[in-house]
């Protein structure tokens, strides 16, 4: 009986497992069917980004489809960052460990923040839309 009850958390955490892959699955197979509309995409647990043309779209991945959808042109953008912890960095100064984003200031004073689990990946992508800003 003793090791039975030993065996009772294994159990759960291995049904908790599961259940989370089995939910980041869903994610992923929503994520596939909403990127087809686009050209170019991104997915991670924060957030899901689409660009098609000019045109930038990002929300949050759920099971279903992504949520919280927000779209705006690369032709307002006036300028793009990429922030470790809330502050800017440089492109390739990429050593901070924490929360990161990339910034986009939009021409009517307005700023949009689009999370990041990998600072690499971010600078990527920020350095490949400044080029399609340029153009």
């Amino acid at each position: 009986m003793e090791r039975g009850l030993l065996w009772l958390p294994l159990l759960a955490a291995f049904i908790g497992l599961a259940w989370a892959g089995w939910n980041e699955y869903q994610k992923l197979a929503a994520y596939e069917r909403w990127a087809q509309q686009f050209d170019k995409t991104k997915y991670d647990i924060y957030a899901v980004l689409g660009l098609k043309g000019d045109r930038i779209t990002w929300g949050k991945p759920t099971r279903q489809t992504p949520i919280n959808l927000q779209t705006f042109s690369l032709q307002d953008v006036e300028q793009i960052n990429l922030l470790i912890n809330q502050q800017p960095v440089a492109w390739d100064k990429l050593d901070g460990k924490g929360s990161i984003a990339l910034q986009f200031q939009l021409k009517p004073n307005q700023s949009i923040e689009i999370p990041f689990t990998d600072a690499q990946l971010a600078a990527q992508w920020g350095q490949y839309l400044l080029k399609l800003t340029r153009s």
